[in-house]
C-alpha cells in the first residue's frame, strides 16, 4: 500500500445500482483552501441526524438520567479528539520520515482519523451491544427460520447478526444525506479509516465481527481499488492503517472514560480509579489538590490518555512496514505498548466488567432490551414476509396497520432480503428512548 493511494480524495455516488466515482462535495471552499476535503468529511458526519440521535444511545449507562456521564454522542466526539491527535503525531513523523506525499500535512492524516472517530458509532442500534445481541437472537430462533427461507447463506448471515460496524459503513455509504444514491459520499481514505473489519460476514476471520454487508458490498469493493487495499481473499480486505488510529482512540476512550462515569454516579470510588490510573499517570497523591472527585478524575484521564496517544503514535511507527504491508500480526496497536500502558488499560477493562458493567441500574435495562427488540420485530417481519412473498393482497388488516409504523416505503421489487434490511435500518435507527417508547406502545401495554 501507499500513501498517494490511502490518502485519496475520491467520492462515490450509486446511479442506477451502479458504483461511480465522483466530485461532489469538493466546494468552492476546498478550492480555495478554506476547507479540505477531509473538513468536509468531518462536517458531513457532524451534520447527519444519525450522528444527532447518538446523544439518545447508549455508552454503558442505558437511559441513564445523569447530566455528566457519556452517551454515544460524547463518546464519538472525545474519541475522534484523541484520534486527531494521533494522526496529527503519526503524521508529523511520516512528514519527518519522507514518506507523507506533496500536498498533505500532517493535520490531513488527523483530520482523517478524526473523520473515521466521529463515524465509528453511528450504526449502533439502540441499547449498544445488547440491543445487537437482542436483534440477532430474534433471528436466529429455530421457531423463525421459515422468514428466511429463500435468501443466500450470507444474506441470511446479515440478517441474523446485526453488527454496528458493518450498520455504521451501510449508514454513511447509502443511508445518510444521498440515500440510496452513495450515502454522505466520504472521501475514500476517511471510508477506509473507518474499517476495523473490511469484509463480509460469511468470511469473517472473526466470528460477528464485520463491516460490510452484502447489500454494501460493491461500494466498498470500488472503495477498496481507490485506496489500493489488497484483497486478501473474497470479500475480504487488508486494512487500511490509519483504522489502526481510529481503533486506538475508541479502546483508551472506553477503557478509561467508562470508569471515569462511574466514579461519577456512585458505581465506582474515586480511590479505585485513582489506585489503578495513578502509576501510570506518574501523578503523586499529593499533587491531587482538589478535593472533588470529578476533578481529580479528569487529572489524571487527561494525563493517562496523553501519554498512551504518544506510546500509540510511536507503536504504528514502530509497526510501519508491516501495517503498511497488510501483515501487521498484532491483535491491535495497545498490544504492543509498553507493559505499564496495556497493564493499566486491562486493568481497567477488568474493574470495569466486575464492577460497572454488571451493575443491577445496567443489568436491568440490558434484560429489558430483549423483549423490546423482540417486540418491534415480531409486529413488522412476519408482514414483511408476506408482502414480499405472498404479494399486497395477501396482508391481513393487522399487518397493514403494523407496517404503516415504517418511515421508509419498502424496496418490495428488491427482494425479501433488501427489505428486511430497511426493517433493519428503521430499528437499529432508533434511540433507546424511542425504541422503548415504541415496543411499551404497540405492545398494547397501559393503552388507556
Amino acid at each position: 500500500m501507499n500513501w498517494n493511494q490511502l490518502l485519496s480524495t475520491t467520492r462515490f455516488k450509486v446511479v442506477d445500482g451502479q458504483v461511480q466515482t465522483t466530485v461532489a462535495g469538493a466546494a468552492a471552499d476546498s478550492a480555495i483552501g478554506l476547507r479540505t476535503d477531509f473538513h468536509i468529511d468531518h462536517d458531513r458526519v457532524v451534520f447527519s441526524s444519525a450522528f444527532r440521535r447518538l446523544g439518545r444511545k447508549t455508552q454503558v449507562h442505558p437511559l441513564a438520567s445523569h447530566d455528566h456521564t457519556h452517551n454515544r454522542l460524547t463518546h464519538s466526539v472525545e474519541v475522534s479528539s484523541v484520534g486527531r491527535s494521533l494522526g496529527n503525531r503519526v503524521g508529523a513523523a511520516l512528514a519527518e520520515h519522507g514518506e507523507l506525499p506533496a500536498g498533505y500535512t500532517p493535520f490531513d492524516i488527523g483530520a482523517i482519523v478524526q473523520v473515521a472517530c466521529l463515524a465509528h458509532d453511528i450504526g449502533n442500534p439502540p441499547f449498544g451491544h445488547t440491543g445487537e445481541d437482542a436483534l440477532r437472537v430474534w433471528f436466529r430462533d429455530p421457531a423463525r427460520q421459515h422468514l428466511l427461507a429463500g435468501l443466500s447463506m450470507a444474506e441470511a448471515l446479515d440478517v441474523q447478526t446485526y453488527e454496528g460496524n458493518a450498520h455504521g459503513f451501510r449508514m454513511v455509504s447509502n443511508l445518510e444525506m444521498y440515500a440510496g444514491e452513495g450515502g454522505m459520499r466520504l472521501t475514500a481514505a476517511a471510508l477506509g479509516s473507518l474499517m476495523k473489519y473490511p469484509w463480509a460476514v460469511d468470511v469473517s476471520p472473526k466470528p460477528g465481527k464485520f463491516n460490510l454487508y452484502q447489500s454494501e458490498l460493491p461500494y466498498f469493493r470500488a472503495v477498496a481499488a481507490a485506496l489500493g487495499l489488497p484483497e486478501v481473499s473474497a470479500n475480504r480486505w487488508a486494512r487500511h492503517p490509519l483504522s489502526y488510529l481510529m481503533e486506538a482512540a475508541d479502546d483508551v476512550c472506553y477503557a478509561i472514560l467508562d470508569l471515569e462515569d462511574a466514579v461519577e454516579i456512585g458505581i465506582l470510588d474515586v480511590q479505585e480509579f485513582e489506585h489503578l490510573l495513578l502509576p501510570l499517570a506518574g501523578l503523586d497523591e499529593r499533587a491531587l489538590t482538589s478535593q472533588d472527585p470529578r476533578q481529580k478524575c479528569a487529572l489524571v484521564r487527561g494525563t493517562v490518555v496523553g501519554k498512551c496517544v504518544a506510546a500509540l503514535a510511536d507503536r504504528f511507527m514502530a509497526h510501519y512496514h508491516d501495517l503498511m504491508a497488510g501483515q501487521f500480526t498484532g491483535k491491535d496497536l495497545l498490544a504492543v505498548c509498553p507493559q505499564d500502558i496495556g497493564d493499566a488499560l486491562q486493568g481497567a477493562k477488568e474493574l470495569a466488567s466486575r464492577k460497572v458493567y454488571r451493575h443491577r441500574s445496567k443489568v436491568v435495562t440490558e434484560v429489558a432490551a430483549y423483549p423490546c427488540m423482540a417486540t418491534i420485530l415480531a409486529v413488522l417481519i412476519p408482514g414483511v414476509h408476506t408482502l414480499v412473498t405472498q404479494g399486497e393482497a395477501a396482508l391481513s388488516t393487522r399487518e397493514r396497520i403494523q407496517l404503516s409504523l415504517l418511515e421508509r416505503p419498502l424496496p418490495v421489487r428488491d427482494g425479501l432480503y433488501a427489505c428486511y434490511m430497511s426493517v433493519l435500518d428503521f430499528v437499529g435507527n432508533m434511540t433507546d428512548n424511542a425504541a422503548a417508547n415504541l415496543a411499551r406502545e404497540i405492545s398494547g401495554v397501559g393503552i388507556l
